[in-house]
């Protein structure tokens, strides 16, 4: 990716990870507006922090008079205003612990075995 100010004489790009999903926000947007639309809900709950969803979730709340709250992933000081929920939570990683499935689950198919470092 390109320095936004290189030095004269050092280098103008600079090797980087992406860590972003490509649209992961359109398809929850798409989701979202469509169970709203069909009826298939009466509250949504959009777990995200990304200012994109502002207009699906303004839509699905003025026009359509449904509840959307959202669930703030990262840290406090990262919250995005621009989403403008009818409701807000905080997603507190100290109860993340108590909301995972046991390391090992059985289906109808076999064994679900949860990865290492999950």
């Amino acid at each position: 990716m390109p320095l936004s100010e290189p030095s004269p004489f050092g280098p103008r790009t600079v090797e980087v990870i992406r860590t972003d999903e490509k649209g992961s926000d359109v398809n929850l947007a798409t989701s979202l507006l469509l169970d709203a639309f069909q009826g298939d809900c009466e509250v949504s709950v959009v777990i995200s922090n990304d200012s994109d969803l502002a207009t699906p979730i303004r839509m699905v709340r003025e026009t359509l008079g449904l509840a959307v709250g959202v669930v703030n992933p990262h840290p406090v000081g990262k919250r995005s205003r621009a989403l403008e929920p009818t409701f807000f939570k905080q997603l507190r990683t100290s109860v993340l612990p108590a909301c995972q499935f046991p390391d090992r689950l059985w289906d109808a198919r076999g064994e679900i075995v949860r990865p290492e470092g999950w």
